[in-house]
């Protein structure tokens, strides 16, 4: 049976965790990211620091909650789709704990380094700086990673819903371009840091993840309850 109110759950988490996520990021600190002077300097100022990424780290996990839930909803019928999906979840799990630990480091980590530079001494302005750089460089790492985890559980996702009859294919084609946008943003982010290039792909991959969620939220709204194929 396909279960209706699980699929609206789950397409509801994943829609809602988007949009969310996509609100509390317009409030984050903004400018160059990449001119470490300027950039640490304004997120020394920042009053709400740990609101706003607090707020990402809850929007993520209810879009990668939503994720893993649809493991569950979709009527996989055949082997292939099946270890799709499963290496699927484990690659959302993935992306969900790396998130975390990049929240840890840029929430929390970053935030008590740029702080304590900005107030430092002439004498110490130096060490504190090249302190805080490390910090940031560990963040592009930490970063890098978690959109590889995540670009590849979306892959494996379409992967695994390409094949299912009750689900539009346009669908599954939307998810995995979705997913090689995460890709590069983990390629960038890893070589060049938070460029102008993956600020491109943050927005082309929101703009894809909008459009398949939304459509996903629309044919859960819309189906029917049936029996699969025997």
């Amino acid at each position: 049976m396909i279960d209706r109110a699980s699929l609206r759950l789950s397409a509801g988490l994943l829609l809602g965790g988007q949009l969310l996520y996509i609100v509390v990021t317009q409030f984050h600190a903004g400018g160059d990211a990449n001119n470490h002077p300027a950039i640490f300097a304004t997120y020394a100022g920042n009053e709400i620091w740990a609101a706003v990424h607090l707020g990402q780290f809850a929007s993520m996990a209810i879009l990668l909650a939503g994720l893993l839930s649809l493991f569950f909803v979709l009527d996989i019928e055949t082997e292939a789709p099946t270890w799709a999906g499963r290496f699927g979840v484990a690659s959302a799990a993935a992306a969900l704990a790396l998130y975390g630990v990049l929240q840890a480091i840029d929430g929390v980590a970053l935030k008590q380094a740029v702080n304590a530079w900005a107030s430092a001494p002439d004498t110490e302005k130096a060490a504190r700086f090249a302190s805080t750089e490390a910090i940031r460089w560990l963040e592009w790492g930490v970063r890098s990673y978690h959109d590889f985890a995540r670009g590849l559980a979306l892959l494996m996702f379409a992967a695994a819903i390409v094949r299912i009859t009750w689900v539009p294919r346009p669908i599954a084609y939307l998810m995995g371009l979705s997913g090689l946008t995460y890709l590069v943003q983990g390629w960038v982010a890893g070589s060049e840091g938070f460029s102008p290039t993956q600020s491109a792909a943050i927005v082309l991959g929101w703009v894809l993840s909008l459009i398949w969620m939304t459509w996903l939220v629309v044919v859960a709204w819309w189906i029917q309850d049936s029996e699969p194929n025997t």
